[in-house]
């Protein structure tokens, strides 16, 4: 094994972990915020996170020889801010986090399951999700307007980066946050021993509850969620780079790293799309047999990183709420703008995707249960209906 190890895979793996942490774990804490988590919960969350996707990458690239990445879910983290705090408190967000989890590990075991999930029209899939993200998309503009001197340095270093090179966008936007708080923002007096007191974090693990509830308003959306937007894009993503992964063991897997980091806060790790296409490129190395070590590299260091969790937390607190969603929207805005382009694309299933994707981004909720879940419900009603009238005028024309 240590002869495939290369000084290529060894750069890969390094970029591939600081570009998959420093673009979305704003998000990440943001979401966990949301769902009533506390400073402390949130930080032992994000370190929950990194930990899990971190061992779960590593495991299943030494197990398989392939470039596996595991990632936490973005679009996850994106439906917990929508969805904003759950009857029955974080409890009951634990509670919906092991639920999914537990969906997710049946979904790669069970085949006949597996095969439902799949049968939902990605076109209503993708139009929940847009509707999750879109809201926070606007967070960047709300923070030039909020105060131009802090939010449009953000904003730009997104933008000018991201003409030469997509993938480090974010990560400028973050640069320039961080820039920007030190240099204009009033910092408390004893904000160094605030962060030298955030490392290594204090663990909090909160006990699960479960209720109806955050059954429908957030364990199953996050499912649906996880599933449609990152496990099955991941192995997409594997098979364009001509590996051949077993789907449902690597669903399963991440499914228990999930259902193990719940406890600590996290929502759930996923197969990587972005990420493990980095690492199955030729960047990572010539020979494809050789490619898994940059995942291997990106684990160990999304473990170091989730050690450092709480000096990110407890940095970001420091600074206005809105520069940091400002951050997490731009990471958001790539997403948003592929789900919303395959969810208006079949002409067919347009006006069911225009309800879904309504209903998920006005924020209502019916008997305690976000709008997601009913997006996702009178969508898939549509098209039930639709195919049903279609069926009918098919029988009668023949006749």
């Amino acid at each position: 094994m240590l002869k495939d190890f290369s000084a290529q895979a060894l750069f890969m793996g390094i970029l591939v972990a600081f570009v998959g942490f420093a673009s979305s774990f704003a998000v990440a804490l943001q979401g966990l915020r949301a769902t009533g988590a506390t400073d402390a919960q949130a930080a032992t969350g994000l370190m929950a996170l990194s930990i899990a996707m971190g061992l779960g990458g590593i495991y299943l690239a030494r197990k398989y020889r392939m470039p596996i990445s595991v990632a936490w879910s973005t679009p996850g983290a994106a439906l917990l801010i929508n969805s904003g705090p759950v009857d029955g408190g974080f409890e009951a967000a634990i509670g919906a986090f092991i639920i999914s989890a537990i969906l997710v590990i049946i979904a790669g075991q069970v085949r006949p399951f597996g095969r439902l999930i799949n049968k939902i029209p990605s076109a209503i899939a993708n139009a929940m999700l847009a509707g999750i993200l879109v809201i926070l998309c606007f967070a960047p503009f709300k923070a030039i307007a909020f105060n131009p001197a802090l939010g449009l340095p953000i904003v730009l270093a997104w933008l000018i980066v991201g003409r030469f090179n997509k993938v480090l966008a974010v990560p400028a936007a973050l640069i320039a946050f961080v820039i920007v708080v030190v240099l204009a923002i009033k910092l408390p007096d004893n904000s160094a021993e605030l962060l030298a007191a955030s490392f290594p974090p204090n663990v909090a693990i909160v006990m699960p509850s479960f209720s109806w509830p955050a059954l429908f308003g957030l364990a199953l959306p996050l499912f649906f969620v996880n599933m449609a937007s990152q496990n099955i894009p991941g192995i997409t993503v594997l098979r364009v780079h001509d590996y051949d992964p077993p789907s449902g063991n690597l669903f399963s897997t991440t499914g228990l790293f999930s259902l193990f980091s719940a406890p600590f806060g996290a929502h759930g790790v996923t197969l990587a799309a972005i990420t493990a296409a980095m690492c199955a490129s030729e960047d990572a190395h010539t020979d494809p047999s050789k490619r898994y070590w940059a995942a291997i590299v990106a684990g160990i260091a999304y473990v170091l990183l989730g050690l450092a969790a709480g000096i990110a937390a407890t940095f970001i607190t420091l600074a206005p709420a809105i520069l940091i969603e400002a951050v997490a929207g731009l990471a958001l805005i790539g997403a948003f703008a592929g789900s919303a382009k395959a969810a208006f694309e079949q002409e067919n299933h347009r006006e069911a995707a225009a309800v879904t994707f309504l209903i998920s981004a006005s924020g209502v909720s019916f008997f305690g249960v976000a709008g997601a879940f009913w997006g996702l419900l009178a969508g898939i009603f549509i098209v039930t209906a639709n195919n049903l009238v279609r069926r009918r005028r098919d029988k009668s024309a023949k006749k």
